[in-house]
């Protein structure tokens, strides 16, 4: 059975470098229209469930505002 991954991002953490975006293999994290209270932009997942857990998102943070789940 294929392992399933989530990923959460606190928006009002990001500061909206991208890092996040370029970084990850399946493209899974985009930037929405919207922006959060400091004014700025921020990573958001995609619609569809694409994550595969390599970690390059969170690895990549500088902020630490980007978080990996295994679902169960």
């Amino acid at each position: 059975m294929k392992k399933k991954f989530q990923v959460k991002i606190e928006k009002n953490k990001c500061k909206g470098c991208g890092l996040c975006i370029a970084y990850c293999p399946v493209k899974h994290l985009v930037f929405p229209k919207d922006l959060n209270k400091k004014g700025r932009k921020y990573a958001q997942v995609n619609k569809e469930n694409k994550c595969i857990g390599c970690g390059a998102c969170f690895l990549i943070c500088p902020d630490a505002a980007v978080k990996i789940y295994e679902e169960k």
